[in-house]
This record gives C-alpha cells, structure tokens and sequence, in this order.
C-alpha cells in the first residue's frame, strides 16, 4: 500500500515539476479517473505546485489532496479564457470539491418568439430555436408589470396559431375576441402588415434590454410628426404610450440615467455558504437583478467565490458590460473591462443597493432553514457565542449563576443550565448559603461556585464549556478566583450587566473584562437575555419560596400534635396565631379537637 502510494506521488510530482508558467486550468482525478476538482491559475506551475508542497490547514484541502491520482491541465492564452473554461467544466462535471452553484429553482424570463409574427411571453424553459430570451427575473412581480405594460403599448397576438405568409395568404384564419376587444390588431387576415408588427416587436426588445430612451425619443418624433400633420387622435395615441413608458422608467431609474451598461457585484459569507448579488444597469435603471447562492467546498475566499460569480452571471445573463462595481479590489482581468470599487457619488449608491439586496437574500434563506430544521438555528446562534469570544469550542454547555437575598436574610443562590441553547430544567440547582453572614453577594457567588464543581469534580461530571455570572465586573473575578485559582479549571467566564431599568444591556468577556458588542434584537441577544431572566427568576422564585416558609414557622410548629396540615387549617380558619390566641377552646376544637386545643391554648399563655 506504501509502495503504491509513493508510486503515484512520484507520478504527480513528475507532472507538477513539467507544468507550463502560463494561464490555464488544471482538473484533479481519483483513482477512478473521475474529476473531483477544476481549478483555474494565472500561472500553472506555481499554483497546482501549492497543493502539493506545504500543509493544509484546512481538512477538507488535505483530504482533496489525499485522493488526487492524476492530473489534466488545459493551457489557454488569458485569465479570461481560464474563467470562462473553469466554470464551463464545473457546470458540465460538477466536481465533488469545487463551490456548488445552489441553483435549486428556475426563475423564469421573457421570450420574443422566433416566428413571422413573434409572441411575447414568460416562460421557465429555454429553447435555443432563435428566440430572444430577456431575465431570468427573480422578483416575479417587476416581469408581470413590465408584461402588463408591454401588453398596454401593443396590441401583440397571444395565439398560438401558424402565422405563415401563405397561411395567411389562403385565408385560413379569422379574427378572435382579442382582436374585437382591441388587445390584437388581426395581423392572422392581414389588418396589421409584417413590417408594422416587426416595429413594435424591435420597440418591444429595446424596453426589455432597459433602453426605454430610444423608445421614448422614437414615439416623440412620431407624436410631433403626426401633430404637424394635423392628425391629432392618432398623435394623442402616440402620447399615452410615451405617457406609460416614462412612468414606468421614473419607477425604475435609481440613478442617474447616464449610467449605462454597468454591472454591479457585491457578496455576504457564511461557514458554510456564500451568497452573490447581481445587478444589471442600464440608463440608470436595474434592468436585472438575480441573487444566487454557493456551497462552499475548500473553505474558498470570498474573492475567489466573487469571481466564480461574477463569471457565472455575466455568461448567464450575456452581460458585455464593460465596467463592474465590486465592494473591494479582486485580482481578475477581463478583456476590456474596468472593476470599481465606489467610494462616494452614484455609484457608491448602487453597491448599497446590491449590498442591501444580499444581506436580505442571506437573512431570507437564513429563517427557511430555520424553519426546516430548528436545531440548525440553536448551533448557528452558539457558534456566534463562540467566534464573538474566540471560544476553543461552541458553548453547547452553558451554566449561568445568580445570588438573592433581602438584607443578607434567607439568602440562595441559583443555577441554570443551558444545554445546545435550551433551558436543562432537570440540571437546575438552588444553593443555600452556608458560610456567608450578612449581605455579601461575591462571597455568596464564590461559596456557591466552589460547591457546584467541588462536587462536579468529585463526582466526574461534565464540566460547562462557558460560566456566565448575572452581574459585571466583580462577579466575574469572584468567579475566576475559586475556577481557577482554586480548582485549578480552565473555563471561559463571561458576564451579563443589567442597565438601570433592569434590562439586558451588554455582554462582558475576559480579564480585565472588556464589553462584547451584541446588537438588540438579534437572535444571539435574545438567547443571552432567556439565560439572564432564567436565572433570575429560578433564584427569585427559590428565594420567595425559603421566605415564606421562615414567615409562615411559628410557634405552632412547637406544639405536639399539630403538624403541617392542623397548622394550615388553624391558620386558614383564624388568619393569625394572634387570633388563635383569642379564640375559646370550643371553637378551636371545632378545628383541631378538644385534645389538641387544649395542647394550643397551654402552649399559647406561656
């Protein structure tokens, strides 16, 4: 097995030491021979030699590399090339390693038929017989108004019928209620020409491509030609067109119209995932918008996972924009093309306009698969815990404390246990304090702290993965102390500060403590403040309990014969032991007996 395995490292070795230092893409096989992985390089030697030559951090990269058998590279002429091929042959292979394009719905586009008299419709399949195909849309509401208005402007045909010159010619047609209603000019027997039909189908395609100024400029030299000629009903016509057409580009334009033919990219990440937002602008107007999502394979940068994307899309949508907004530099050439990234002015307004988009898109996706599975939720939100506190591991094992007292009397303290972020109830546990006088809340904190992993020490059981103190500064040192300079344990300590209306205001971690920035509202808050009032109200609740017993001993405990259940009833029946002390012996017999009472009344004068 040994010997095989130093056979082909010297195999691999052999083909990496011969590679060119020019453009190109490389592909990983298995022992199969199946491709498992495509990349692309700007220099071919240098970049397949990097896989191979130093430790992976990465376990997903070294296991790449561990099933790598044979090597194919494809030298191309520039970087272009190499983009454009890289992802061809992941679409056509879809590597088991490489970023996988979560595609998982087709939204659907606008078709100009390729027929004499060409239809306008929307549709999720594309067909390449010469039809011109305008989307995909990904706001379904922004195509069916942009169909509704081109319905408004032309009276197009909706039939499906085989509008051939000779059909038509042989009279096998007749007009239908579309034609009697007006939304159709019956071009099937010839009352609307093929050049007239064609005209508008040509005004049609400019409005989908986002140049309505050219359809605008064109219906205003018609509506004053047709003015000067006195022809004033069909110059009116002409009007309520133009009319339709610049309320819908006011709608739409979110620049400045001079901003033309520009794409704009911006990207948001995840463990997990990354998610693209694509912007198409034309005469200053969005004329496509499409935000998609990758599965990350090798733990790839955000700037290789932005030009797989910008690659993808400009290719899906035929993009020959020769100017790209991007949110930071990215080392990618494209045959005239310029990246910007916008500091300020309109175009800084189009990268938030993007930015804004895919951190909606991300949200979006974020509560579906929160919905589908709950538990994957409750991880995400501990991981945040852990990454906000640089934790060696998620805090699936959380245990939160909490002193009461009223003057130092009665007083306990509480545990909570929070286990992969949902209350452990049967890991609850409620302290008296023992060895503290008077009201002295850290020592309380420490006799408590001590005792729960004392005995959790003794006792061999699993240790929290983070302590959380409901208090500030103070507590958290008093903590510290007996975990570890006492007990010698190596457990993170945060602490939960209250603001002066008793609320959850600001997460503290390390020593010295410094605050953790938690935005209100987000579900990382909203779980920290569950463990706060948690504690809160189990130390309250245990504490009211303790004080209510201490309030309600009396000396009726003392008197034999009268256990808890004559107590309550005399107490129930009298309110007080004043007013038992008041009562005649018969009426409290009538409680307890004639024997007991005597026993109350004797106990009573002395």
């Amino acid at each position: 097995m040994k010997q095989e395995e130093n056979k082909t490292n010297d195999y691999l070795k052999g083909i990496v030491s011969n590679l060119p230092e020019s453009p190109g893409i490389y592909q990983y096989l298995n022992q199969e021979g199946t491709i498992i992985y495509v990349g692309k390089a700007k220099n071919l030697k240098r970049r397949v030699s990097s896989y191979f030559n130093r430790e992976h951090p990465n376990g997903k990269t070294r296991l790449l590399v561990s099933k790598i058998a044979d090597i194919r590279y494809i030298v191309v002429k520039t970087e272009e090339d190499a983009l454009l091929l890289e992802n061809n042959l992941i679409k056509k292979y879809k590597p088991r390693y490489n970023v996988l394009l979560k595609d998982d719905k087709t939204y659907p586009s606008i078709c100009v038929s390729n027929e004499y008299f060409p239809r306008v419709f929307k549709t999720r399949n594309i067909i390449r017989n010469g039809s011109s195909y305008f989307g995909p849309y990904s706001h379904i509401p922004s195509m069916n108004a942009l169909l509704e208005l081109i319905k408004k402007l032309y009276p197009l045909r909706t039939c499906r019928l085989a509008l051939t010159p000779e059909n038509i010619r042989n009279g096998k047609f007749s007009v239908c209620l579309e034609y009697h209603i007006k939304n159709c000019k019956g071009p099937c027997v010839g009352k609307q020409t093929h050049e007239e039909y064609l005209r508008d189908i040509d005004e049609i395609k400019q409005i989908l491509k986002g140049d309505t100024q050219i359809v605008c400029d064109l219906l205003m030299d018609e509506m004053q030609a047709l003015a000067t000629e006195m022809r004033f009903e069909e110059a009116q016509a002409i009007k309520e067109k133009y009319d339709l057409i610049e309320n819908y580009r006011s709608k739409s334009e979110v620049v400045n119209r001079i901003i033309h033919n520009v794409d704009v990219f911006s990207i948001e990440m995840e463990e997990n995932s990354a998610y693209i937002n694509y912007l198409h602008i034309t005469n200053g107007c969005i004329n496509q918008a499409f935000t998609f999502e990758y599965k990350k394979r090798l733990n790839e940068s955000r700037e290789e996972l932005l030009q797989l994307g910008i690659v993808e899309m400009r290719e899906r949508y035929k993009s020959k924009s020769r100017e790209i907004i991007v949110p930071f530099e990215i080392d990618m050439e494209l045959n005239n093309v310029t990246f910007i990234v916008p500091q300020r002015g309109e175009k800084k307004h189009l990268l938030e306009l993007s930015i804004m988009n895919v951190k909606q898109y991300k949200v979006d996706r974020l509560k579906q698969a929160d919905k589908l599975n709950p538990e994957q939720k409750k991880t995400r939100i501990l991981k945040e815990i852990q990454e906000q506190l640089h934790l060696p591991k998620i805090p699936a094992h959380i245990e939160c404390f909490d002193n009461s007292n009223v003057q130092g009397s009665d007083a306990v303290a509480a545990c909570v246990v929070f286990k992969m972020g949902k209350p452990s109830k049967k890991d609850y546990r409620k302290f008296n304090i023992k060895t503290v006088v008077g009201p002295d809340d850290y020592a309380s904190m420490k006799e408590v702290v001590r005792r729960r992993y004392t005995r959790a020490i003794e006792e061999e059981s699993p240790l929290p993965d983070l302590i959380i103190t409901d208090g500030g500064k103070g507590q958290m040192e008093v903590v510290r102390e007996v975990i570890e300079d006492e007990l010698h344990l190596n457990i993170p300590i945060a602490g939960l500060a209250k603001d002066n209306k008793h609320r959850t205001s600001e997460l503290l971690y390390g020593f010295p403590p410094m605050t953790i920035g938690v935005k209100q509202s987000t579900p990382l808050f909203h779980l920290l403040e569950n463990i706060q009032n948690e504690v809160h109200r189990f130390a309250i609740t245990f504490h009211r309990d303790k004080r209510s017993k201490s309030q309600t001993a009396s000396i009726l405990d003392q008197i034999p014969g009268i256990g808890e259940k004559r107590k309550t009833d005399l107490l129930k029946a009298f309110k007080s032991v004043a007013r038992i002390k008041k009562a005649t012996l018969e009426e409290i017999a009538e409680v307890v007996g004639m024997s007991a009472a005597k026993n109350i009344q004797e106990k009573l004068k002395e």
